[in-house]
């Protein structure tokens, strides 16, 4: 229930209504209460104007401080304060807690910080001092006239924070509470509508993955909409396209491996049987011909195992600075017998002199082997071969071109695959193992250069590839 889609988005939006109608709840009650405190300030300035104009009147009507004590209990009582007049001598003559009556005023005595009013025999206003509420009492400056001084303990006004709780929720708490819960029901709709459009890809995607784990690489998603989503959804069915691809690859793979290796093994066998039942003479024309047959088999485990390297990133390239002119130069003459007996005529094009190449001289005859003796088997008979190079800015290319039966366009993109062969006839003497394009691909990546090919049916290829020059 917690890793559900859904649960997660209805506790995410309900989290974001919660947080925003308690932050505008606090904010208010916060303001609330200012106000209020404020509003019980400015009370306060009045009831200790009134008092102390009530006081001066009362001195001036009776010229003695004499029975004041019951308005001071009652004030008290009226403004829930501590409230204490002393005299001109700053004897107490009247307590609202009835404490200290007769006793000289002491701050220390009462242990609270209190406003100090001074109370004038005349009706003129004099000032009014607050406490400071975080240290002492201020101190008034008394006029000749004063005939006492009113203390009036100030602090917190009692049930505020309740009072502002109160207020807040009666004047806009029932409507944060509607509010919410209006919002958490456009959460619950939202939430079902956007899990709907969001899960619908998603289970599409869990539905795929779990049939490629049971080897069904034919499922895609049907998705075509923007944004990730979109995005996630295309690249999980180019990469379904790839996984089927490989997986097509390793199966026809495993049946051409199949194939190679069981020709040649059954052409031993044959002999093999033949000299045991001694139908064939183990003479030097036999032996020449399973020399023949085990070479071919030693080749194909030697190219198999290059292209295993190469795609497990293992393969060693010992790059120095080498003569391209003398590598083309000797692979040519190496296979020219080849191309005369088939009525072929090799050319090379090279230029008096190009840069240095920084290549595995090695590889590179290899991959320039591997092409003419591409061009080789499919050319026709008094069909031309020829082998360009070319400096190109940082590289130089090198070009193997023939004018054999060509390439159709379908099978271009496929001509550099392992096994891949355009003579579907898997005839030894025309389709040769389908590896030497692939090698020959993987060891000119290898230096850091590109392969590649232009053919047109009936009139020849061209194969290109680039190799950089030393610095």
């Amino acid at each position: 229930m917690l890793h559900n889609l859904n649960f997660r988005l209805l506790a995410a939006f309900g989290l974001v209504i919660i947080v925003t109608i308690g932050s505008a709840f606090f904010l208010t009650y916060r303001t609330m209460h200012h106000e209020i405190t404020r509003m019980g300030e400015r009370m306060e300035l009045n009831q200790d104007a009134r008092m102390q104009s009530e006081l001066s009147r009362y001195y001036q009507f009776v010229n003695t401080w004499d029975g004041v004590q019951t308005f001071i209990e009652q004030w008290g009582e009226l403004y829930q304060r501590r409230i204490i007049l002393t005299d001109k001598n700053n004897i107490t003559v009247a307590d609202s807690a009835n404490l200290l009556l007769g006793s000289t005023y002491e701050d220390d005595l009462i242990g609270e910080d209190m406003a100090q009013i001074p109370i004038s025999s005349t009706e003129q206003v004099l000032e009014i001092i607050l406490p400071n509420h975080q240290g002492k009492a201020w101190v008034s400056s008394i006029s000749a006239d004063t005939v006492g001084t009113l203390y009036v303990m100030h602090g917190d006004f009692p049930n505020i924070n309740r009072a502002a709780l109160q207020l807040t929720y009666d004047s806009i708490g029932r409507f944060f509470i509607w509010g919410g819960l209006v919002a958490i029901g456009i959460a619950i709709l939202l939430t079902s509508l956007l899990s709907r459009r969001i899960l619908s890809p998603v289970k599409a995607l869990i539905g795929a993955a779990r049939q490629y784990g049971k080897g069904n690489f034919s499922r895609r998603v049907d998705y075509k909409g923007e944004g990730e989503l979109g995005e996630l959804a295309r690249s999980f069915n180019s990469m379904a396209d790839d996984l089927e691809r490989t997986q097509r690859l390793r199966r026809n793979m495993v049946a051409d491996v199949a194939h190679e290796l069981r020709t040649p093994l059954s052409n031993l066998k044959g002999y093999l049987e033949a000299i045991d039942d001694g139908v064939v003479k183990p003479d030097e024309a036999t032996i020449r011909s399973l020399n023949e047959e085990a070479a071919s088999l030693s080749r194909l485990v030697a190219d198999l195992q290059e292209l295993s390297l190469a795609d497990a990133g293992e393969l060693k390239i010992t790059v120095q600075p080498e003569d391209i002119n003398r590598l083309i130069k000797e692979t040519a003459t190496a296979l020219q017998a080849k191309a005369t007996a088939r009525d072929l005529k090799l050319t090379t094009d090279l230029p008096a002199e190009l840069p240095m190449v920084n290549i595995d001289a090695h590889r590179i005859k290899q991959v320039i082997n591997n092409l003419l003796d591409n061009a080789i088997a499919h050319s026709g008979k008094g069909g031309t071969i020829n082998v360009i190079a070319r400096a190109q800015g940082n590289l130089v290319s090198i070009s193997v071109s023939d004018t054999g039966e060509g390439v159709p366009p379908e099978d271009l993109p496929m001509i550099f695959e392992r096994f891949y062969r355009v003579d579907k006839s898997r005839a030894r003497t025309t389709g040769g193992s389908g590896l030497g394009l692939t090698i020959a691909r993987r060891l000119v990546e290898a230096h850091g250069g590109t392969i590649e090919v232009k053919s047109r049916l009936g009139q020849g290829s061209t194969f290109t590839f680039t190799i950089p020059i030393s610095k």
